[in-house]
């Protein structure tokens, strides 16, 4: 790569990926998924591409009104102090919520140009190599509507195919999910699968979310994660004090004080990272760093393209990557890119090592869903 290669054009695209039903967590309804796509062109005309949810926020008006003049001319390879310039550029509005996400966009982008420009994997751009690693499948899918015959159905298909990790939501209340579980359990047995439930934030209360907790006590669940809206450590810690379960937080979150308030606190049993909204890999490995001193394990949410990629390479091919069912309604963008192929014990084989992350962006799939694309990211 020459050092006068330079970042010459930055786009978002957005797609509305469309759901086979609503999925609806109490008060929360997804009617559709939404997706922000961001292509970062160099001088030479090398590509890095980097995807996630917008969550329905102004994901793609950020970048293009502020944080791509930051990266815009500068050197292809300078990552790490681009991502720190744009951080520090507007602290109010880009260490957090939207913003953050949208900056985590652009140094996933920019890892996967200085990565392509090499023509190295990602992988070994960051001194190792694609692994295999647990791999976990999101099931239930659309959770108000997959009952426990048809949960325990797709149990039984995933378990026949090598999968030994399996995490559910929230249902629609509280005995159907104990119902749901208590099917996913009778097809996928323990200790030999682990069994995780996701509470979607749904629960208000510690004395709530402890009844519901003890009333699941007999199934061995691995963890039980997101049980209240973020925000509040000490009822999380609350909780973890009364819970028979270990207790996982951190989807969606990220900013100036995550996860040092949940480690504080002694909140959670395993924080949960997510690269495509906490700030990409450059912040992505201060975290690592901060639970690796605390002595907290922690693991990634979905996104398993990236997740996989980068913690096996940075020597974490323990912590489990997650793979919603195709076609269900948990990530259809994932789902039209390269699926998982599952080995012995249920590890998922190694990804190819491809330049940067390999293929982001299945254009067939992108083009025949709703879409914003005013800078052609989509069309070639």
């Amino acid at each position: 790569m020459s050092r006068t290669e330079l970042i010459e054009s930055v786009s978002v695209a957005t797609v509305l990926g469309q759901l086979p039903e609503p999925v609806v967590f109490g008060d929360w309804v997804m009617e559709h998924r939404e997706f922000a796509v961001v292509r970062m062109r160099s001088s030479s005309g090398a590509e890095g591409w980097s995807f996630t949810l917008t969550r329905d926020g102004a994901v793609a008006e950020q970048i293009r009104k502020s944080l791509s003049k930051v990266y815009l001319g500068q050197p292809v390879g300078d990552q790490e102090r681009l991502f720190t310039l744009a951080w520090r550029r507007s602290l109010a509005s880009h260490a957090s919520g939207v913003g953050l996400r949208a900056l985590s966009l652009l140094d996933l982008a920019a890892w996967d140009l200085a990565a392509r420009s090499r023509d190295m994997s990602i992988a070994a751009m960051l001194g190792g190599r694609n692994l295999p690693m647990p791999a976990t499948a999101i099931i239930g899918y659309p959770p108000a509507s997959t009952g426990p015959k048809q949960i325990a159905a797709q149990t039984r298909d995933l378990y026949a195919g090598g999968w030994r990790r399996f995490k559910a939501a929230v249902s629609g209340d509280h005995q159907t999910t104990v119902e749901r579980l208590r099917a996913v359990r009778s097809e996928a047995p323990s200790p030999e699968c682990w069994l995780g439930l996701d509470g979607a934030w749904v629960f208000d209360s510690v004395g709530e979310a402890e009844h519901f907790a003890r009333s699941v006590a007999g199934l061995d669940l691995g963890w039980f994660e997101d049980i209240f809206p973020p925000g509040d450590a000490a009822k999380v810690a609350e909780l973890r004090r009364r819970a028979p379960m270990p207790i996982a937080m951190g989807d969606e979150q990220g900013g100036l004080y995550y996860p040092e308030a949940l480690i504080t606190a002694q909140a959670v049993d395993v924080v949960r990272i997510d690269l495509t909204c906490m700030g990409g890999i450059t912040r992505g490995r201060q975290i690592i760093e901060q639970c690796l001193r605390a002595g907290v394990a922690f693991a990634p949410h979905m996104n398993a393209h990236v997740h996989s990629q980068v913690f096996g390479a940075l020597g974490h091919s323990d912590v489990p990557v997650e793979w919603g069912v195709p076609w269900t309604g948990v990530d259809p963008y994932a789902d039209s890119l390269a699926q998982p192929e599952i080995g012995p014990g249920g590890l998922m084989k190694p990804l190819a090592e491809e330049p940067g992350f390999g293929v982001l962006l299945n254009r067939e799939w992108a083009l025949s869903q709703p879409f914003d694309d005013p800078d052609h990211v989509l069309g070639g």
